[in-house]
């Protein structure tokens, strides 16, 4: 059992004013494994006023050694790789093995790789105009729990390295990662009030954070629902605001693909992290004449997805993050068989032999149409729709046809035929042909996906203002 009882602001571990705590709760065991304290108004407040006093001094250091900072920070957590691995995957339930790689690997790897873009702050010359790029100022990022250190790291390193303050609220579901971070910024020594970390509610520390005049910028990922809020809030002081959100992202497979690769690649893509992944491929477009063959190959690729305890080194799936989540999918599952789409592997009923923890097998469901629920709002579990089409402009009406644009996916055997369909998708990231991932580029959505964007030099720029100095005509 571990207990958090203290907040860190400007540089302090301090009490938080009031009583409450939040707890923790392994979604393997169902049992209480930390508590951490529930924020208040008062610690937000606090927080925001210890980033504003120490917003100047950050924003005059040299971008130099703002990038030697985040090296220190990123040494700190590599140093106690291991406990965070652990302790991602008893508040999370990511099986250990996907938490070393993915959880913990990526974020670190991320941090040292903004250290090493100092040359994204070079003056320009444009006529008479003198281009400069300063820090946005005071930020709250307010991150989510499914991937809770690397999206702390995707808003916390930019933003720092950019020359701006931070407040952090972590989820309540998965908080303790943020508090080993904490744990680092004090071992290191990063200035006080440069970064701070309020435990709580989106509803009591996050909504006063978005409401905040002293707060100029909000960094949010979570739900399009919870993107709305954060939007109403901060639109009061026209502060700036970045948004990753939902997804219910096609994998669109034209009729010469390499239909075993494609269906493989979806299916990683909708399984991992339990399906809780807001870029999951999730909905599997296929050529109405390869609709049989598609099935088969979902089957039999479904079934190799083992579902078990994330702590035991053979599980490819451990459970959903908390028993609210388990209800959640377990009613799109029901909505789906209600609905009249095949339910071809999976279910409502937990995985044999797991019947405590938030256990969900890996569910397909076929002949889904682009109407129904399934194929329109975002799960957020392992659950993959196979829709068919019957031309290509069929296609990528339905891949369009959503409230959504994240992310999407093209296989063909021809790439300049799947390039020319990628074009066509409004979604901020396209992979042709099970293209990698890549930490440089861009990540972010179009329509209720959000705004801004995520990693690499555009990550960093949405901490930046643009400032004109206009010169005398020489």
């Amino acid at each position: 059992m571990v207990v958090r009882d203290n907040l860190y602001i400007d540089g302090q571990w301090v009490s938080a004013r009031g009583r409450e705590t939040l707890q923790v709760v392994n979604p393997a065991t169902e049992e209480v494994i930390a508590t951490v304290p529930a924020g208040t108004v008062q610690d937000a407040a606090a927080a925001v006023c210890a980033a504003r006093a120490a917003f100047a001094g950050w924003a005059a250091t040299p971008i130099e050694e703002r990038a030697s900072w985040l090296k220190k920070l990123a040494e700190g957590l590599r140093a106690r790789a291991e406990e965070l691995a652990n302790i991602i995957t008893a508040e999370l339930g990511m099986p250990l093995d996907f938490s070393r790689s993915i959880q913990i690997a990526m974020p670190l790897d991320i941090i040292e790789g903004f250290a090493d873009m100092v040359d994204c702050f070079q003056d320009e010359h444009i006529g008479n105009a003198l281009v400069v790029r300063e820090p946005v100022g005071v930020v709250a990022c307010i991150t989510p729990w499914n991937y809770p250190l690397l999206q702390v790291v995707l808003k916390v390193a930019p933003a720092l390295l950019a020359g701006c303050t931070v407040i952090l609220k972590p989820s309540e579901i998965t908080p303790l990662d943020a508090f080993l971070l904490a744990d680092v910024a004090t071992q290191v020594g990063l200035p006080a009030g440069v970064f701070n970390l309020v435990s709580g509610t989106g509803e009591e520390v996050g909504e006063c954070l978005a409401g905040h005049p002293e707060v100029d910028m909000i960094s949010f990922t979570g739900s399009t629902r919870a993107g709305r809020r954060v939007s109403e809030l901060a639109a009061a002081t026209v502060k700036r605001v970045a948004l990753e959100l939902g997804g219910k992202s096609p994998a669109l497979v034209l009729d010469d693909a390499n239909l075993a690769a494609a269906i493989e690649s979806t299916l990683e893509s909708c399984f991992i992290n339990s399906g809780q992944t807001c870029d999951a491929m999730t909905r599997l477009l296929v050529p109405e004449t390869l609709y049989e063959r598609a099935v088969a190959l979902a089957i039999k690729g479904a079934s190799k997805f083992s579902v078990g305890d994330p702590m035991g080194g053979e599980a490819k799936l451990g459970p959903l993050v908390s028993a609210r989540q388990l209800r959640r999918v377990r009613d799109y599952i029901q909505k789906g068989i209600e609905e009249g789409a095949q339910l071809l592997c999976g279910g409502v009923g937990p995985p044999a032999g797991l019947e405590r923890g938030y256990y969900v097998s890996p569910t397909v469901f076929g002949r889904v149409t682009p109407e129904m629920i399934i194929a329109r709002e975002e799960v957020f579990g392992p659950v993959l729709s196979i829709i068919t089409y019957r031309d290509e402009e069929e296609a990528v009406r339905i891949a369009n046809e959503t409230d959504y644009g994240l992310a999407a996916a093209v296989w063909s055997a021809d790439e300049q035929r799947a390039l020319a369909v990628a074009l066509r998708l409004r979604a901020g990231q396209v992979a042709v042909n099970g293209g990698p991932d890549n930490p440089l580029a861009p990540f972010g959505g179009y329509k209720q996906s959000g705004n801004g964007r995520e990693m690499g030099r555009y990550g960093l720029e949405e901490f930046l203002e643009v400032k004109a100095i206009r010169m005398p005509e020489k």
